[in-house]
């Protein structure tokens, strides 16, 4: 499962095209970001946003947070390592090496 951040979207939407328009609205909230923090948080998934944070960006945009966040299903292909017992079909086994196992002296 996967995710899309739709805060620019929905920013421009409302006529906000600019990442520092979100500062002084999102202080309006109690939520004090630098102008750095701002464009990160609009231009980036965040990986952390805390429910405060969440909270003010649904009411500047009059949204909830299923708007902002989409969640989307990637398909990838998971490949799984073959149980003992099962057949490897197409599995190329790596060529066998001689060692030899050294004592170390005195023993």
């Amino acid at each position: 499962m996967g995710f899309r951040w739709n805060l620019r979207r929905l920013m421009a939407s409302q006529d906000m095209f600019q990442t520092t328009d979100l500062v002084p609205k999102l202080a309006e909230y109690g939520i004090h970001l630098s102008r750095e923090q701002v464009y990160r948080l609009v231009t980036q998934e965040p990986q952390r946003l805390s429910m405060d944070t969440l909270a003010a960006l649904c009411g500047i945009l009059h949204c909830t947070p299923a708007d902002l966040i989409e969640v989307v299903e990637v398909r990838a292909q998971v490949v799984k390592p073959a149980a003992s017992g099962e057949s490897t079909a197409g599995a190329v086994a790596p060529p066998a090496r001689r060692t030899h196992v050294r004592r170390p002296e005195g023993l």
